[in-house]
């Protein structure tokens, strides 16, 4: 299909979550409220490593409106993975409901049922809990210690989460013996978290049959339906999960947080609905960051700039738990292979424990800490070899065939592409060659222009075997109903989905309609995550389009008596090519039939993707006041190959929200934790900072269409995680043209802009002495 072709893909057509969302009548899991429904809380831990000696619970018991509590004693004592089974690729089996050890301070170990949250949370303060202290361990250096304190018995030995992940290609130390310029490197990123709108929340409910029922804010319904009746002991027909409207997640909300499975079994106590919902404090503290990490870089360039080795060590900091770090280590570690072309390199990646918050899936998974490490080494070494910064990259840039992380060739010349138009549309040649980089009116402030690449799969293979599911049926007007599992976190998914199944069966786009998010109706799915949701299951939902079209016009054929493969269908007209004013509707073609009132035609695809890769390339401009420190960012001209665009709107939102985010990354977010004791220093949003909206710069969101790959529909690939990965770096870049001062880590302060000035003043006069 050429791309005029097109009737309803690449056209940004209008949500029909729109209407009650803005009107506030979408229901999200926190407006659900049924009789007689009772409230839950956790009580935590104030400690970060310690046993627990006892736990007395019976004033809490006492107090009126308090229905139950539950401890460790009262709980099925099953360990799972805290993220969802089946993830074991991606994940680490390290984590029971309530557990008599607490590994980080905020950890839940009691749990109460109350008429009100505020009896509950009043019940929580009369639980008394003794506690022997452990050691602690609260930083990655530390963790890596021979005799720093265990924090797991499982695992690998010491307190890595898993065994070290090496990979290594060509002949490393004979490519660095060919170089003429070697540049070696330490990087280190600190704590961002989602901050989603909508804070974690579930409701449970069991009837009589045993079969419990539970509405949760998740990105992975299927699996929380896997997890809970698992570790609830229960078969899979007994568990039904809901989920309607989510209000964010961005990987986060993958993992279960220990709420599930108390709220399912505080309402199978009290035999009433119960709801559970975090507390802006606790989504920081009881839920999953970006793993901190440290990373030292090697590697070596030809005077022309040809990179030819490459070494790498990275350590990420898991927590007090496994959660995603198996994966995030393996994708981190491995997408150093890749971005810019290098034949030898040597990997090792690592994640240790310690007891701090969990951290787990966030957008960017991994990608984000290595290139960024990558990106702004990159930049070093164009400026020490004289090289113009994007051509620099433009002579590394993966290509089409070179080897992807995922064992897979490269498809296209996407990377190249975005480097290429960005230099043109961003005018990068006049900007970065301008003779001083003063800001008008501002004596203090100096401007600074970076660049910044990335690349990132499409799907989570071949450490997950994923599946993607949809099944389509006609309905006796001619209507469509298209049955995902997909989940919806605020992105406009079904909305693409739906526009795959429209054009792809024929129809207008009003005449489907989606249903999703409950596990006892619409086919099973892995979840939304890996940037896979419009690639995979778009594609099972274009096959099962495709395979219900052809039933369609086989019916038809047989009305119109021609042969099915003269027939064409657009807008749910059937015509017969080379013979204009022959034609059929839907309904037409297919009732009533024998008394019936229309043939029941249902189809269903199953895809299972291998990987897809997308590119982007980000340039900014930033302004550095040299008084305050104060870094902003003014312009960011983000260029993004995504293979074909479905709704460009839904795109565009995707690239700003993962800018805006990578902002937040690079320049202000980091959930601080006292190293000396483990305790959270800033869970709020008051003095955790993120971007607003006033914060941010002028974006101009360029969406090519360069490498398609043939796994997606019609060549259409991901762009979910993509922004976040590429703005960091080209910040960093930016601040260091504005002042010479180079960053290796984030977030950059103005503390951190000072002190940077200050030094390289410094070394200024020692160096004229």
């Amino acid at each position: 299909m050429t791309k005029q072709d097109f009737r309803i893909v690449g056209k940004s057509v209008k949500r029909d979550d729109v209407i009650e969302k803005v009107t506030g009548e979408g229901k999200y899991t926190g407006d659900y409220h049924m009789p007689g429904m009772l409230f839950g809380k956790i009580k935590r831990s104030e400690i970060a490593h310690a046993k627990i000696k006892s736990i007395d619970v019976s004033k809490a018991l006492a107090y009126p409106g308090v229905k139950a509590v539950l401890t460790h004693h009262d709980v099925p004592r099953v360990l799972h993975y805290g993220s969802p089974h089946p993830r074991s690729a991606s994940c680490t089996k390290d984590q029971y409901i309530l557990d008599d050890r607490v590994r980080f301070w905020g950890e839940g170990v009691a749990a109460v049922a109350a008429t009100s949250e505020e009896i509950a949370d009043e019940a929580l303060d009369l639980i008394e809990v003794e506690y022997e202290p452990l050691p602690g361990v609260y930083d990655i250096d530390t963790a890596q210690l021979p005799d720093a304190p265990l924090i797991h018995d499982v695992g690998p030995g010491g307190n890595l989460v898993i065994p070290p992940v090496h990979v290594e290609r060509g002949d490393v130390d004979k490519g660095f013996a060919e170089a003429d310029l070697i540049l070696e490197g330490e990087f280190a990123g600190g704590r961002p978290t989602p901050t989603y709108m909508e804070p974690n929340v579930c409701v449970a409910d069991w009837d009589g049959s045993n079969k419990l029922t539970f509405w949760t804010s998740t990105q992975t319904s299927f699996m929380v339906r896997g997890a809970l009746a698992e570790v609830l002991g229960l078969p899979l027909n007994k568990v039904r999960v809901l989920v309607d409207h989510m209000g964010g997640g961005f990987g986060a909300k993958q993992d279960l947080f220990q709420h599930e499975f108390l709220c399912a079994l505080l309402a199978k106590k009290c035999r009433r609905p119960v709801k559970m919902e975090f507390t802006r404090r606790e989504t920081f503290v009881a839920g999953r960051s970006r793993h901190p990490f440290k990373l030292w870089l090697k590697q070596g360039f030809r005077k022309d700039g040809t990179l030819v080795a490459r070494e790498m060590k990275v350590v990420f900091e898991s927590g007090a738990y496994g959660s995603h770090s198996p994966g995030v280590t393996n994708v981190g570690t491995a997408s150093a292979t890749s971005l810019y072309r290098c034949d030898n390199v040597r990997l090792n990646g690592r994640a240790v424990y310690t007891n701090t918050p969990i951290a787990g899936a966030y957008r960017g998974y991994g990608v984000v800490q290595t290139y960024y490490a990558l990106d702004i080494q990159m930049d070093e070494a164009a400026e020490k070899l004289g090289i113009d910064p994007a051509e620099m990259r433009l002579r590394n840039a993966v290509r089409e065939g070179d080897i992807a992380p995922s064992g897979h060739p490269i498809i296209g010349h996407g990377l190249e592409s975005c480097i290429s138009h960005g230099v043109e549309a961003f005018n990068w040649a006049a900007k970065k060659g301008a003779p001083d980089r003063l800001v008008a009116g501002r004596p203090s402030a100096r401007k600074g222009y970076g660049i910044g690449c990335e690349m990132h799969g499409s799907s989570a293979y071949p450490g997950i075997k994923e599946q993607g599911n949809a099944t389509v049926k006609m309905n006796e007007d001619g209507s469509i109903t298209l049955l995902t599992g997909a989940a919806g976190l605020g992105t406009g998914a079904h909305t693409a989905l739906a526009q795959i199944v429209a054009e792809e069966l024929g129809v207008t786009f009003s005449s489907v309609s989606v249903v999703h998010g409950d596990t006892d109706v619409v086919p099973w799915d892995i979840g939304a995550f890996a940037s896979h949701t419009t690639y995979m299951v778009g594609t099972a939902a274009k096959m099962a389009a495709a395979e219900l079209r052809a039933r369609v016009l086989v019916r038809a054929a047989e009305k119109l008596q021609e042969k099915a493969e003269n027939l064409e269908m657009v807008d749910g007209i059937i015509t017969v090519t080379g013979k204009p004013g022959t034609s059929l509707t839907i309904l037409e073609a297919m009732g009533p039939s024998r008394g019936i009132p229309a043939e029941h035609l249902i189809a269903t695809g199953s895809y299972m993707p291998t990987k897809s890769y997308s590119f982007g390339a980000h340039f900014v401009e930033v302004e550095v006041d040299t008084e305050t420190g104060i870094i902003e960012c003014k312009k960011v001209m983000p260029v993004h190959d995504v293979g074909k665009i479905i709704h460009p709107i839904a795109a565009q939102g995707q690239v700003e929200g993962g800018v805006q985010q990578g902002i937040g990354h690079t320049l202000t977010e980091n959930y601080v934790i006292d190293t000396s004791n483990g305790r959270s220093l800033n869970a709020g949003l008051v003095d955790y900072k993120m971007p607003l909206s006033m914060d941010m710069p002028d974006i101009e969101t360029v969406l090519l269409e360069a490498a398609p790959d043939p796994g997606g529909p019609w060549g259409a690939k991901g762009i979910g995680e993509d922004p976040i990965i590429a703005i960091g770096p080209a910040i960093a870049n930016a601040v260091y043209d504005a002042i010479g001062v180079r960053f290796h880590h984030y977030p950059i302060t103005p503390e951190d802009v000072l002190n940077g000035l200050r030094a390289k003043q410094k070394d200024g006069a020692n160096a004229g002495l």
